[in-house]
C-alpha cells in the first residue's frame, strides 16, 4: 500500500497538518495520520516523524546551521522571505504579525 521512502511536497503539507490535528495522546494516532496523508503506511509515517525529531534535534543543537535569508521590509518589520512558502503559509504569518 506504501510508496518509496521519497514524500512529494503534498504529501508533506498533509504530514503537517495531520500533526496539528492527531497530538500525541490521539488514540491511533498513526493510523488516523497515515489515512490523512495517503498512500503512505503506519510504518512509514512513524519514520517520517522520527527522521523530522531527529532533524529538530539536530537544528537545535547547532548541528545543522540555519539558512541566512534574504529579509523583506515591510511597514512593520523585517520578515524573512522563504521561497517554499506557499500562499497560505504567508498569509498566516503576517495575520499573526499584525
Amino acid at each position: 500500500m506504501g510508496s518509496s521512502g521519497s514524500w512529494t511536497a503534498k504529501q508533506n503539507k498533509l504530514f503537517e497538518n495531520a500533526l496539528a490535528i492527531y497530538d500525541k495522546d490521539t488514540p491511533d494516532r498513526w493510523h488516523n495520520m497515515a489515512k490523512a496523508i495517503g498512500g503512505k503506511t503506519v510504518e512509514e509515517v512513524k519514520k517520517h516523524y522520527e527522521t523530522l525529531v531527529e532533524d529538530l534535534n539536530k537544528i537545535e543543537t547547532g548541528q545543522v546551521p540555519l539558512p541566512n535569508y534574504k529579509k523583506i521590509n515591510n511597514n512593520k518589520s523585517s520578515v524573512p522571505y522563504i521561497p517554499y512558502m506557499d500562499e497560505e503559509q504567508s498569509r498566516l504569518k503576517n495575520l499573526k504579525m499584525q
